[in-house]
């Protein structure tokens, strides 16, 4: 499957779920751990685990390599390794606090905020 296919593919579902503020960082030239970090903001905790269980439950359907899942919906933030993407799924507090846009710099940052 195509990298902007697997891009699409998360993006609609974090989108289905109702997360905000979703971004998609091309870090292809300045990371060696994957080429698009995917950044999306989840309402409370259950909100968190019920997108980043949909996104899981989609990519596996798809059949989609996951290498990992990272993280409780009780911290606030899941991070989902799909390999050329990484999807960090976040409350608006641990968001800010992290700030992984500021982080990566201003990288080609598409805004595709629902």
């Amino acid at each position: 499957m195509s990298k902007k296919k697997l891009t699409e593919i998360c993006i609609n579902s974090l989108s289905d779920s109702k997360a905000e503020n979703i971004l998609n960082l091309n870090v292809k030239n300045i990371a060696s751990f994957t080429d698009e970090i995917i950044i999306a903001t989840a309402s409370s905790n259950r909100h968190a685990k019920s997108v980043s269980e949909k996104l899981v439950d989609k990519l596996k359907k798809d059949e989609i390599d996951i290498i990992g899942i990272e993280g409780e919906a009780e911290s606030g933030w899941v991070l989902v390794d799909c390999g050329n993407i990484v999807i960090n799924i976040m409350k608006k507090d641990e968001r800010d606090f992290y700030d992984l846009e500021g982080l990566w710099g201003n990288h080609d940052i598409p805004d595709i905020s629902s």
